[in-house]
């Protein structure tokens, strides 16, 4: 005897009983599912503990054990159907996954127990919990896992089996090409289907089932349009609906057989879909006919008629589609959102002409929503188009008809009102843009039938109002653009508005009001600097100058009080000048504007004020040649006060830059510096007034500092042009420096000198320019005889010593030297020094080519030294009147105009010799030799006040 067998605690336990046990509680979890505290997730995950804990012991289980097992799945299967009608248990996607997981476990234990043959119809039960698992997957969108159930319960039924087999092998076959359909294997699908066909001919309702599945294969095929030709939707669809017609003929013979028309309505619709998508219109009509004929117009469904509204559209026939609509219309069945989506297809082809009908009817078809289906209606004709002026006066009635317009009433409708009202809007704009100005105030008028009157709307009245203000400034019905424009100031004041009234004024050419008004504007609350260059603009536009001036003022006025602009100070003292240099008397203003950019280039800094790198350079460039040329200007009209300014102001912008920049301008503070000056005498000439202290001070200052600059800029003149300019840059600051020297007292007078002589010997002096400064100082007040007969004396040695002497300068030279002569003789200077002077002059004309003199100083020299000995004889000065005269009539016989004097001045001349010589006893009667007489009675005046007086020659 074993030792087992003597002691029921030496007997060995059932085999697999703790795994059973396992099972056991885990099925009890899932039945106790309203107490338990274990999670669908943890249940999932036990069960896949077990069956892998199965699968390896499976091939070991004991009959007992696999009846076991049986009850136990069963069991499971029950729980799972009991979790699946219960609302306690949580729905989300996670918990679904495990609740179907928990549902497949059961035929898994099933699979792996075997099929006892003591249970009736265990394969059949089997394939039906694997179907019906992977039903539950295809639910949730796991087509693999479906497609896994379906596959393992295939091979547990047979075509050959018992009823209830074949079902459930139609029933996977089905499920099967649902699946392949939905993973888009349509040629699965359809090979699934082919399969079922002698599996469901044995009842209507399997027929019924085949051809639902084709319905939905076809469905599938029409929305993807697989690849493999073999596999068209028009073809699946018509095999659905010939099932269907079997499914009528067992009708005869079963009085059981379902309701077909619903399924029969639906193979039809899809039918139609297809044939309109091919763009076959007479096809899908002819479905459509065939399926009111078939199954009634009464259980039609109501998308049939917008299926026949887009036939009939697409064949041309708007009659017919007008008919369909109607139907749809009057369909108690339709949806409103159907009537609405048929109503816009059908209007985006028929036009905006019937509009006004479709919507009326469609208002009085949607109760609830009219003014959605207004909206809807309205955006599908605008989105046909509304170029045409037809197309938009027809949706401009349409949108104003009161039975339209009295859809959006009501607070409930507000956001269809604004949708419509942006609807308008944007035609408008649209037409706006396109400058159809009449079109696009008229969509903008009826764009505020969708404003409520309410406090709300005022910014969007008043908006409206300005935007047609616009309009009819654009059309130029300018009062009827001031009455929109006054009416939304009222509605709302703002900055817009005095905008606009500003814009209106302008092109009434009302200067004062746009003025007027202007200031209005600043004062408004949301007013923006930018609005002022706006009106700048328009100003400049309407070519109303003293308007963009006006502008431009108020602008920089904001500038002082420190308010963030966006536009740069400097360039609105900029633009400011460039319009007032465009109207005529505007000096003193551009001088006050432009003395303000230099107080502010003083103040914020060359880069504060006009910005960094090249932009900045060229804005400062900009100031000084614009002083530049207004002095240059201004010089020319004689308006020496103004230009003295703003060369000086051109100085201090030339001068404002720094390093590269300022060596480059230094050239030109300079020469500003020294044309200011300039400009400052010349006005003292021009008024005849006297320079202040100040004035004298303040020139030369600014000599001094321009001839700091000379020694630099002269000697890097690269331009023979360049040369010549700066040579004379060069004289007007000896001159004018000069002259301001001779405004002080005469210890001055050696300065004057040296100047005078420093210019001589530099290479920029000609003779001319020490012409000139020789004359300004034989006649300044007193005049200054050194610097006077040192210029007048280097300018005839310039001239002479010349390759191509200037004979107008050396005759100008040779009268003043003789004036300037005559002049030391009266102040007690030698005698002979206007003698030398008219001999040197003597020389000069010797051996000239006749004309080659100035032939009117020739004779002056001539007329002159001839009546020079006028005096001498009325003197009794004999000798010298006899030199006087014969170098008179020396100086004639050189000159061509002189001539016709030359007999007779001989003939005087030998009279008065032959009397001189035998008359010598006057001299002898006062005691003296008649030489001595001639030089101590005194010489005669040879200033040119002697030479007006009464001369022998005329």
């Amino acid at each position: 005897m074993k030792i087992s067998e003597l002691s029921p605690e030496y007997r060995q336990p059932p085999p697999h009983t703790g795994f059973l046990t396992d099972l056991s509680t885990v099925v009890a979890d899932v039945e106790s599912f309203d107490t338990s505290p274990s999670s669908p997730e943890k249940l999932a995950t036990d069960f896949r503990r077990i069956l892998t804990n199965l699968g390896t012991v499976s091939s070991s289980l004991t009959h007992a054990c696999r009846i076991q097992i049986w009850k136990l799945a069963t069991r499971l299967w029950n729980a799972c159907v009991d979790r699946a009608n219960s609302t306690a248990l949580a729905r989300g996607p996670s918990a679904r996954a495990s609740e179907a997981e928990i549902r497949q476990a059961a035929p898994e234990l099933l699979l792996l127990a075997g099929i006892p043959d003591e249970i009736p119809l265990a394969a059949a039960k089997l394939a039906n919990f694997f179907f019906r698992a992977g039903k539950e997957w295809l639910e949730l969108g796991r087509v693999d896992l479906a497609t896994a159930c379906f596959e393992k319960a295939t091979p547990l039924v047979s075509a050959t089996g018992p009823e209830e087999e074949r079902r459930v092998l139609l029933d996977l076959n089905l499920a099967r090409a649902r699946a392949a359909s939905g993973a888009g294997d349509q040629s699965l699908a359809v090979a699934l289907l082919s399969r079922s066909k002698p599996l469901a001919s044995a009842s209507p309702e399997g027929i019924k089932s085949l051809a639902e599945a084709y319905l939905s294969v076809g469905e599938a095929a029409l929305a993807t349009k697989p690849s493999d030709p073999a596999v068209q939707a028009s073809s699946i669809l018509t095999e659905a609906l010939d099932l269907c017609d079997k499914v009528a003929s067992h009708s005869g013979a079963s009085p059981k057989s379902p309701n077909l028309n619903e399924l029969k309505g639906r193979c039809f619709r899809f039918l139609a879909v297809e044939r309109l998508e091919a763009k076959d219109h007479e096809g899908t009509l002819r479905c459509i006919r065939v399926s009111r004929s078939s199954i009634g117009p009464a259980e039609e469904h109501p998308s049939m008629a917008i299926l026949a509204i887009r036939a009939w559209l697409g064949s041309g026939n708007l009659l017919e589609a007008e008919r369909e609509l109607e139907r749809l219309m009057v369909n108690p069945e339709a949806p409103e959102h159907m009537c609405v989506m048929a109503a816009e297809e059908y209007l985006a082809s028929a036009g905006p002409e019937p509009a006004r009908k479709v919507l009326v009817a469609l208002a009085a078809r949607c109760r609830a929503g009219g003014a959605a289906a207004a909206v809807r209606v309205v955006t599908k004709v605008v989105q046909g188009g509304i170029g045409s002026t037809g197309r938009a006066r027809a949706i401009s009635e349409l949108v104003s008809d009161e039975r339209v317009v009295a859809l959006f009433a009501g607070p409930a409708n507000s956001i269809q009102r604004g949708a419509m009202h942006s609807l308008l809007w944007s035609c408008g704009a649209e037409h706006f843009h396109a400058k159809n100005y009449n079109t696009s105030a008229d969509f903008y008028e009826r764009s505020m039938l969708y404003l409520s009157r309410e406090e709300e709307s005022r910014p969007g009245r008043a908006q409206c109002l300005r935007v047609l203000t616009l309009c009819h400034l654009a059309l130029k019905q300018l009062d009827r653009a001031l009455e929109f424009v006054n009416e939304a100031d009222k509605v709302e004041h703002s900055v817009h508005c005095a905008f606009l009234k500003i814009k209106i004024h302008l092109q009434k050419n009302d200067t004062d009001e746009a003025i007027k008004q202007m200031k209005t504007m600043v004062g408004c609350v949301d007013f923006n600097p930018e609005f002022l260059v706006l009106i700048t603009h328009e100003a400049i536009a309407c070519k109303s100058t003293r308007v963009a001036v006006a502008s431009l003022t108020f602008l920089l006025g904001l500038y002082s009080a420190g308010k963030p602009m966006s536009m740069p100070e400097v360039a609105v003292l900029r633009n400011l000048i460039e319009l007032l240099r465009r109207e005529q008397g505007t000096e003193d203003e551009i001088l006050k504007y432009s003395r303000r950019a230099k107080l502010r280039m003083s103040d914020l800094g060359m880069e504060g004020f006009f910005g960094n790198g090249a932009v900045g350079g060229r804005e400062l460039n900009w100031f000084a040649d614009a002083s530049w040329n207004m002095g240059s200007r201004l010089s020319k009209e004689k308006k020496y006060d103004l230009s003295a300014e703003f060369f000086e102001l051109a100085a201090e912008f030339f001068g404002g830059a720094s390093n590269g920049e300022g060596d480059g301008n230094l050239p030109k503070v300079c020469e500003a510096l020294i044309l200011s000056v300039t400009a400052m005498l010349s006005a003292e000439e021009l008024n005849n007034s006297t320079l202040s202290d100040s004035d004298v001070k303040k020139g030369i200052q600014m000599l001094s500092r321009a001839g700091k600059l000379l020694p630099l800029i002269w000697h890097s003149v690269p331009v023979v042009s360049d040369q010549a300019e700066a040579d004379n840059i060069l004289y007007l600051h000896t001159f004018q420096y000069y002259q301001l020297l001779d405004r002080m007292d005469s210890s001055a007078h050696p300065q004057q000198l040296q100047l005078i002589k420093n210019f001589a010997s530099s290479k920029a002096c000609t003779p001319y320019h020490l012409l000139k400064i020789g004359v300004a100082a034989s006649k300044s007040t007193p005049p200054n005889l050194l610097v006077a007969e040192f210029s007048l004396k280097a300018s005839l040695n310039a001239a002479l010593a010349s390759q191509s002497p200037n004979y107008r300068v050396i005759s100008a030279a040779l009268r003043n030297l003789a004036c300037l002569a005559g002049f030391q003789d009266l102040s007690g200077s030698e005698s002979d020094a206007v003698y030398d002077v008219y001999r040197q002059a003597y020389q000069i004309v010797v051996g000239l080519r006749d004309g080659e003199y100035p032939s009117e100083e020739g004779q002056w020299l001539a007329v002159t030294a001839w009546n020079k000995s006028y005096l001498s004889r009325r003197l009794n000065q004999a000798s010298v009147a006899r030199k006087w005269m014969k170098m008179g009539l020396d100086l004639s016989r050189h000159l061509d105009n002189m001539k016709q004097y030359i007999a007779s001045m001989e003939q005087c001349f030998e009279s008065f010799r032959k009397m001189s010589d035998s008359e010598p006893s006057e001299c002898i009667l006062l005691g003296k030799k008649p030489d001595e007489c001639s030089q101590q009675d005194g010489a005669p005046s040879t200033s040119m006040s002697l030479s007006t007086s009464q001369p022998i020659l005329v």
